[in-house]
Parts: C-alpha cells; structure tokens; sequence
C-alpha cells in the first residue's frame, strides 16, 4: 500500500557516476531531481572504470568537483605510466609515460601531455569516484539521493511519468510523480527493457577472469618501477594488473583463450602467480572476484516519450581506452542541457529529439574503435613470440621490437586525444550546419575545428582563464572582434529566454581555427553555429534552430 507520493522534475535511477553526473547537471540549472539507488548508503561500488577522462574531467570541472576528484586515488607520486613487461615482476619491454597527479598540471612532455584542455585526464578507481561525486551531488540544493530504493515500474502520461517505488529497508511503498525519468541502471537496466529497446551488436568480444587483491608484498618484488597499469606478456599466460591504492591493493585481469569454457576453467591462483610472475611462497589474498564480458552492444534507441536511458544501460562494450563510464558521462551531459531547456521554458519542443540524434551514432562509433583494438589486442597475445622472457642479445633485440609494436598500437589507447576532442555531431537538428565538414578523427588523433558540431577549441583567456570557464551555464557568443554588434543575437536570445553569455576572445595567441568573427558554443561545448556577421531575420532563425523551435 503506497503511504506517500514523491514529486520532482527529474526522477534517475541510478547513483553511479553517470547518475550523479546527469543530476548535478540538473540541479545546477535550479531544477528539483531525486535519485534512486538500490545500494545501502556507503556500500562501496564494484572495482571497475580506472580512469576518468579528460573531456569527463571537464565537465566535472564544471560541476565544481574535478578538484577534489584530482586530489584523490593513487599517492600523489605515483607514477600513471602504462608498463609492458614480461610479467609483473619481471623484465620491462616498454613504457608509456604519463605524469603522476602532483605533476599532471605541469608536466607537458608525454604524449598526452600537449592536449588542448585546462583538465588532463586523471587515472583514478570507481571506489574513489563515487563517494566523492555522491557527497558533492547530496550538498546541491533540489538534489535528493534516496538510497535502498528500487522503482519497480512506471507509466507515462502526456506531461509525466508515474513510478512505483519501495523502500528496500522498510518494505514501504511509494509513488513519485516526475516531468521525466532517466535510467542510469547499468548494463542489466530495467529501465531499457521497460522502453522496449535493445542491445544490439557483438555480445561477447572477450572474457576476463578479474580479481581485486591485496598483495602488499608486490611493489617491493618488481625489477622495474611500479606504475598503474601493468601488462604481462609471455607465452605462459599474458593479463594486466591495475594499481588501485598505489601501495596494497590490486586489480588483476585473466584474459581468457579461445579454448577456455568459463571463468572457472583457468586456476585463479595459478593465472594470478603466472601473471605477476611470483612463487607459491608469495603472499596475497582476493578480496572480491570482479570476473566480466567484453561485450559491444549499443540499445537500438535511448528514449521511449517521457522515459530515457544513459550510461551503460544504454551501451556495453570493451573498456579500452576508458570510454565505458565516460561514454555515459558524455551522455549525461548532453541530455542534462536539454532536459534542463525544456523543463525551464526556452526548449521547443523538438530539444529533446537532438539527444538520440547526437548521442546514439557517437556510441556507435566509440563502441567500434574499442572493439577493434581489443580484436588488436587479443591477436596479440595469442602471437607472444617465444624467448620474449629470455636473456642475451636476442631476447633483448625481441623485446625492442614487440616492444614498439607495443607502444604504437597502446598510446591510441591511453593517451586517446581522437576520443576526447575529436567526436562530432554532424546530423544534429539543434546545430546550424555551413556546409564544411568535420575534421575526421581516430582514437589517438584529431584535428581542432570550428566546424558546427566540432568541440570549441580550447584557449586561454587574457585573465588567465580558461575558455571553458567563462562559457557560463547556458549558451555563450565567442566575439573574436570587441567592437562588433551583436546586439540583434543578444535580443533574440533573451525574447526567448535562451541564457546567452557574451565572451570576447583574446586579440592574440588565438588559434587559428577561430578564422570567423563570430561563434556559438553550447552548454556542452560543442559549437552550434558560425559567422561573420547578422542580422535581426538571421538571429531570430538561428535562435529558434538552437532552442529547438525551428519549423
């Protein structure tokens, strides 16, 4: 029997770090948003995204969070390198370098480090993630988390979704009438199969046999310096071991062969040993078993009316490169804005149209670039030529070339630029296309435009500002020149309640994509239109294209 009746703007269900994403978002714009989350308050989350990104360090910058993100995870020292080895004790074959998180602002000469972007990506596990952005997303006003809580169904009317709701703890039902809802549950998302969508794709591209563990005898066995991630590759069993507190505890991953059934067909003990290249005598205990698919499966749709979904709920694949959290952070991003522009009156009401029109063809791309690096990846664990663990000049000669090999398919991987600044919404109806097209990308490359649709290039403003920061909430109007009028945009903006921000770019040390006088960034920033001038007709045009009123 329902004893209450909650009411908000936005009901998510779902307290991971796409969740909290999507409703501080919302609740940065002054919008009321409750969370439903099935764990108890403080049950720690499972061991897995081990990296935020930097586009998803961005947009937590913005949500006021990044800093405190940045200042945990591994010791401040502790080296963020990608190390090739022979095992995890053994002899090194090659190292990618990346800056420890004292050293991340600063340091510029790894292969990540001349990104364009006041945020570098920060390595970092979900067991640190999510305490912090669930204590700063419970402090935002309108923001409810409600934990031990499970919504077993749903209906929608024209202007709302009803959700049936219970207490885990309590046993209490309940009813919370929201605008919309949004599924943030995960690969297993309830809230998908309610909407009638599926996954469609490669349902198992590999499985790993994971296992979080406390060894803290491992450090003081390695031959080389420690570092985050750690492979192993020789032809007795290859797998890698993540740093997870940078002193004790450890995430191991077992990929298994062909030829192996199941997760339980492959000694854990053995591979484990195997992979770190210890004895019998070593000590280390498992603390939970964190055993996975590799799967590339994106929904075939992300919204159903009133009802939408984000995060994994609405793609799996392979995490390479990262993309699996902050696929969904992206995704939470965008559909916030938009949420956000409806619920607050300047949205038409084809906004919403623009997050499946963006997002879905984005995942589907993503989704392909990590499946075939771990295709890449896999082949090249089946191929670990032997004498690669040898001694002499052979195996040293060996292990220079696999090594190279090595680091060129791996930086795309770890130092992605392509994924970050590269992807582009190129069939958007919130965008006022020109005609130029998008600089094409891959996973380690990309070239900055200001083609609509592309991600404003990053600059320094002359306070020592980032760009980013000065972008504001809403919309925000690049003026490459100070004395030019734009009071027309400006009016046409506010005639329709769009927030529009008007920000003047430094005479000097501009890039030189910035070759158009003028240019409109939206709230996610991504850029939604260009010019060299207009007029009253024109800005009344663009405003009604960008706010999703166009005819």
């Amino acid at each position: 029997m329902q004893t209450k009746t909650l009411k908000t703007d936005v009901l998510i269900v779902g307290a991971g770090p796409v969740g909290l994403t999507l409703a501080m978002t919302l609740a940065a714009r002054g919008l009321q948003v409750l969370v439903a989350e099935q764990r108890q308050r403080g049950e720690p989350p499972e061991v897995k995204c081990n990296h935020i990104s930097a586009r998803s360090m961005e947009v937590l910058r913005r949500l006021g969070v990044a800093a405190k993100l940045r200042a945990a995870g591994l010791p401040e020292d502790y080296p963020n390198d990608i190390s090739y080895r022979t095992t995890t004790t053994g002899t090194e074959i090659t190292r990618i370098r990346i800056p420890c998180r004292r050293d991340r602002y600063t340091d510029t000469s790894g292969p990540d480090g001349w990104w364009p972007t006041p945020e570098p990506p920060h390595r970092i596990n979900q067991l640190f993630i999510e305490p912090i952005m669930f204590a700063h997303a419970e402090a935002q006003p309108g923001l409810t988390i409600l934990n031990s809580t499970r919504i077993e169904g749903f209906e929608q009317s024209a202007s709302e979704v009803f959700a049936q709701a219970s207490d885990l703890a309590s046993g209490e039902s309940f009813a919370i009438e929201a605008r919309y809802l949004v599924g943030c549950d995960g690969g297993r998302s309830a809230v998908r199969k309610a909407i009638g969508a599926s996954l469609v794709g490669d349902a198992v591209v590999q499985r790993v046999q994971s296992s979080y563990i406390r060894a803290p005898g491992l450090i003081a066995a390695l031959q080389s310096p420690p570092a985050w991630a750690m492979f192993s590759l020789n032809p007795v069993r290859s797998g890698n071991i993540y740093a997870i507190d940078g002193r004790e505890t450890w995430l191991v991953h077992n990929y298994l062969r062909d030829d192996e059934p199941d997760f339980e067909s492959v000694d854990r003990d053995w591979a484990l040993r195997a992979i770190m290249g210890v004895g019998p005598d070593f000590e280390f205990n498992i603390i939970s078993k964190e055993d996975w698919f590799g799967r590339r499966l994106v929904a075939d749709k992300f919204r159903d009316r009133r009802v939408f979904i984000c995060g994994d709920a609405a793609h799996l694949w392979v995490p390479y490169a990262g993309y699996g959290m902050n696929a969904g952070i992206a995704d939470a991003e965008n559909l916030g804005w938009l949420l956000a522009a409806r619920l607050l009156g300047w949205g038409g009401e084809g906004v919403l149209d623009a997050y499946e029109a963006e997002r879905l063809p984005i995942t589907e791309q993503v989704s392909r670039f990590a499946m075939n690096h771990a295709h890449e990846m896999a082949r090249r664990r089946r191929a670990v030529p032997a004498g690669l663990d040898g001694t002499g000049p052979e195996a040293e000669a060996l292990r220079a070339q696999v090594g190279q090999d090595i680091y060129d398919l791996n930086v795309q991987q770890y130092c992605c630029a392509g994924l970050n600044f590269g992807y582009y919404y190129d069939n958007s109806p919130l965008i006022a296309y020109d005609g130029e097209a998008a600089p094409e990308y891959g996973m380690g490359s990309f070239t900055p435009s200001t083609a609509p649709g592309c991600r404003v290039p990053h600059l320094w403003l002359d306070d020592g500002r980032s760009l980013y920061d000065a972008l504001g909430q809403g919309y925000a109007l690049l003026r490459g020149d100070p004395g030019m009028d734009v009071q027309a945009l400006l009016d046409a903006a506010a005639a329709k309640g769009v927030p529009l921000a008007l920000v003047d770019l430094p005479a000097r040390d501009r890039p030189t994509e910035y070759r158009h006088k003028l240019l409109l960034a939206r709230p996610d920033g991504q850029v939604a239109w260009r010019g060299d001038s207009i007029d009253a007709a024109q800005a009344k045009a663009l405003i009604a294209t960008v706010r999703g009123a166009a005819q």
